[in-house]
């Protein structure tokens, strides 16, 4: 009859946990997730015929047969075990509580493990193969805890809002809650979670993109263009299409970045210090670029990174977006003699002052409301 005791299952998460899904021992390191399953064995240090001790200092994890050699083969003593445990820490310790100096060097760390979660629940939970995932739960869970002590430490990289709607940094905060909770009702014979994975996580680390809708301010996506510019990594830019994106070359390859993966995107304004002032609103003028396309009108932007100066049938456009356009907002633009400002308000209304269309005629420009703009593009 077998009268040992359980180990308590916050010692078990402890354990895998500690193991980071491999054989504690350092010349073996076996990874313990294989297809089918894991093949981690759990070890008393001083033998529980011995000691009765089932507290995590006396246990360890070890592949079958590391397990075998230091239990029957003696191949190991305990304070060499021991002495696994406390190496492992300093490891963890040191590759999962590193600050990094860029978002870059975190992605790169933190991307492998989120594509990896993914994979599993992926294959695992969504086809209902209940056996094989309450196996690669654990992997799962060793994961989470990686992921929760990069991201502790490094939460001065994610970009922030006041405002938790539009914060990356309040979407981290929700995935370590998450992590939190999943442990905790790990072994739970009926799992109520609170807290599910916030998707937005996979897109601002370049695991999966989301559709959004698009960031309202041109004059950041040009600052971004003005920085890969200087960097010499722009490519192009493409904004006549509904799925809006920019071009850029990193690690010497070219990335798409959707202009409507958003939580990505505010994470490289982020990184690059191009949050502006909602001036020229994005949305209107891809919906603009979108119709001269349609309407196979050719159009070019006069000199990127502006996006608000476009050449369309060999006439230079100003786009602008104001509630109504004043003639001392015209006279700052200082216009072209021959060029024509179109602003794309459009809620009613001419939304140009009389002033300003004064104003027009003695600079020799012409000014364009939304409700004359499509007219006058089909006669030119």
């Amino acid at each position: 009859m077998n009268n040992r005791k359980t180990i308590e299952i916050e010692i078990q998460r402890r354990l895998y946990a500690e193991s980071m899904g491999k054989c504690m021992n350092p010349d073996c390191e076996i990874d313990l997730f294989l297809n089918g399953g894991d093949i981690m064995e759990k070890a008393h240090i001083d033998s529980y015929h011995n000691s009765k001790d089932n507290s995590f200092e006396n246990l360890v994890i070890l592949c079958p047969n590391c397990h075998t050699n230091f239990d029957k083969n003696k191949a190991f003593t305990e304070q060499k075990v021991k002495e696994w445990k406390r190496k492992r820490k300093e490891e963890m310790d040191l590759i999962f509580s590193k600050k990094y100096s860029s978002f870059e060097m975190l992605e790169e760390v933190i991307k492998p493990i989120l594509e990896e979660n993914k994979t599993i629940f992926k294959n695992y939970y969504l086809k209902d193969n209940s056996t094989l995932w309450k196996k690669f739960e654990e992997k799962v869970l060793i994961n989470n805890q990686k992921l929760k002590l990069l991201l502790i430490k490094n939460k001065h990289l994610l970009q922030r809002n006041s405002q938790d709607e539009y914060s990356n940094l309040a979407i981290v905060d929700k995935l370590i809650l998450h992590i939190d909770e999943f442990y905790s009702t790990r072994n739970d014979g009926e799992k109520i979670r609170q807290v599910l994975f916030p998707e937005e996580v996979n897109s601002i680390f370049g695991v999966e993109k989301i559709d959004d809708s698009l960031f309202p301010a041109t004059e950041s996506l040009e600052c971004l263009i003005k920085k890969l510019q200087d960097d010499e990594s722009f490519v192009e830019i493409s904004l006549d299409t509904d799925t809006p994106y920019i071009k850029f070359t990193k690690d010497n390859e070219i990335e798409t970045l959707s202009l409507k993966d958003i939580p990505r995107l505010r994470q490289e304004y982020y990184k690059c210090g191009c949050f502006r002032k909602v001036g020229l609103r994005l949305e209107s003028l891809v919906y603009t670029l979108k119709w001269l396309k349609k309407s196979d009108i050719e159009y070019e932007f006069q000199n990127l990174p502006s996006l608000s100066e476009i050449k369309i049938k060999g006439k230079l456009f100003k786009f602008v977006y104001e509630y109504c356009l004043s003639k001392e907002t015209v006279m700052s633009l200082s216009p072209k003699k021959g060029s024509v400002i179109f602003n794309l308000f459009n809620f009613g209304g001419d939304c140009i002052s009389k002033e300003a269309y004064k104003q027009a005629e003695n600079m020799e420009i012409k000014l364009l409301s939304s409700k004359d703009f499509y007219k006058y593009i089909n006669k030119s």
